[in-house]
């Protein structure tokens, strides 16, 4: 029997092939970094043919140091959600860069949906707001500036989708399909509906038959060809990388809530059977959908995190690896007044001003690397905070926060959320919990597991717990001065 879970994790900087045994343990791993292009302001690119290539190398290492394809039972796949390909559905190659999650370009695109009234009635249909962020106005931005993706809309030959759809059509030799996970993200399907909605992409403009078809997230979505990686090998799981965290948390009961601290960062609470309203701007999506039937949840996404401490190193050489932010922040007292809001791509949830560029307040000549790292550190949990209490009005109040990704390695971090939520924290031993989510799916959908939940529980591992400890007057100093700061933003 074959032992092993491939995951092709394809994140914004990277992409990894992880692979996991059916107890959940990670037996090995290969990373690329992704090129990142940002050819104006606001505006974020990749190549998609660079994803394949890198994607389907990590892919073939991994499975030399399984043993050989003989010893991989299944494939699952994750991803960054929004970020859409065009491509040639004939020659199956690119027909422009991919636009990612993070580009605003479609800026005003959306005020002039807005304008016209169309936010409240789409919100409704689709639980999402109209902004750059998500998959459809990027879509109908290629049709109106790249003359190769209009010419193959023309000629019936374009395909479009995010990359997810983008991978599997091309491990499979021309399926097309997509999860109702990422399909959820797109502006173009109902949260209640079965697929890609005919009005929803007359609005948008959009072709229907551009897109893919909407599948579930576990069970027998595609069979990987053997010329990539030796043998056949089916793809039994699919999910956007932070429904895949939220079932790696094993946040599967109604109220349960995951965040992931990573490139942005993302808070989603189980909503059930329950298709989400928010009344402050949250956001409902597609939690995951099984044998048809979905299961939905209540999401607030903040734009910059991990990306943030980034900046930090690769543009003002405050550290030399993002680690070295927790030895500083724990270096000094406080901040010494420093503020950040790091609206560098706009503010997401529950602000949503694609407009709005980051602000450092507070500055001094006592100011110096110390105090900008730990700033950037606490500006994590104010956006966490801001999202708690549209959570919380919305009646979807946290009793706990479980949190993960690469950032929630920072046990610094970790406390301060603790204590500027004043709840409870809990942090996987294993952060990685997009990709462990997705082995629980592809496990599944593979019938390693009978079903989610036995999965869930057979691979999720040991947690961490943070409580909180700050003073109430330490607490609401800090989110005056996180308040203020956000007007200047």
């Amino acid at each position: 029997m074959s032992e092993f879970i491939l995951v092709l994790d394809e994140g914004t900087t990277s992409t990894r092939a992880m692979l996991f045994d059916r107890g959940g343990a990670l037996k090995g791993v290969a990373q690329q970094e992704l090129t990142q292009h940002y050819p104006t302001p606001g505006w974020v690119e990749h190549y998609a043919a660079e994803i394949w290539d890198k994607t389907l190398a990590c892919a073939r290492e991994v499975t030399e140091k399984a043993g050989g394809a003989e010893q991989i039972a299944c494939i699952g796949i994750t991803n960054q959600r929004e970020t859409v390909v065009a491509w040639d559905r004939t020659t199956g190659e690119p027909l422009a860069r991919a636009i990612v999650w993070q580009d605003r370009r479609t800026a005003d695109f959306c005020a002039n949906l807005r304008k016209a009234g169309h936010e409240a009635e789409v919100q409704r249909r689709t639980g999402l707001l109209l902004d750059p962020y998500f998959s459809g106005t990027k879509m109908r931005w290629l049709l109106d500036n790249d003359a190769a993706v209009r010419g193959a809309s023309e000629a019936g030959r374009l395909a479009l989708g995010t990359v997810e759809s983008w991978l599997v059509f091309k491990l499979t030799g021309g399926a097309h399909v997509s999860d109702a996970s990422n399909a959820s993200r797109t502006l173009l399907m109902e949260l209640g509906g079965v697929g890609f909605d005919e009005g929803l992409c007359e609005l948008f403009g959009v072709p229907h038959g551009a897109l893919p078809r909407v599948v579930d997230n576990a069970g027998e979505l595609g069979l990987a060809r053997a010329e990539w990686l030796g043998r056949e090998i089916p793809i039994t799981g699919l999910a956007g990388d932070q429904q895949a965290a939220t079932i790696g948390q094993a946040c599967l009961s109604p109220g349960e809530t995951k965040a992931t601290f990573g490139t942005g960062a993302f808070v989603l609470t189980n909503k059930g059977r329950e298709i989400p309203e928010s009344a402050n701007r949250l956001l409902g999506t597609v939690l995951y959908q099984l044998d048809g039937q979905r299961i939905y949840a209540l999401e607030g996404s903040v734009f910059v995190a991990g990306s943030l401490v980034q900046w930090l190193r690769d543009s003002l050489g405050i550290v030399d690896v993002a680690a070295q932010t927790e030895a500083l922040a724990r270096s000094i007292p406080d901040s010494g007044g420093v503020t950040i809001v790091p609206a560098l791509t706009g503010l997401g949830a529950p602000h949503w001003r694609a407009e709005a560029r980051g602000v450092i307040t507070g500055l001094s000549f006592a100011s110096g690397k110390a105090e900008l790292a730990r700033a950037a550190l606490e500006a994590m949990a104010h956006q966490t905070h801001d999202l708690a209490e549209a959570f919380a009005a919305d009646g979807a109040r946290w009793a706990t926060l479980r949190i993960d990704g690469g950032m929630s390695a920072n046990n610094w971090m970790a406390q301060d959320l603790a204590d500027m939520l004043g709840l409870p924290v809990e942090r996987p031993d294993f952060v990685e919990t997009t990709a462990l989510g997705t082995a629980m799916l592809a496990a599944t959908g593979a019938g390693i597991h009978p079903d989610l939940p036995t999965a869930a529980s057979a691979m999720r591992g040991d947690m961490s717990s943070f409580a909180p400890e700050m003073a109430a007057e330490v607490r609401n100093e800090r989110l005056a001065r996180w308040h203020a700061a956000l007007a200047a933003a």
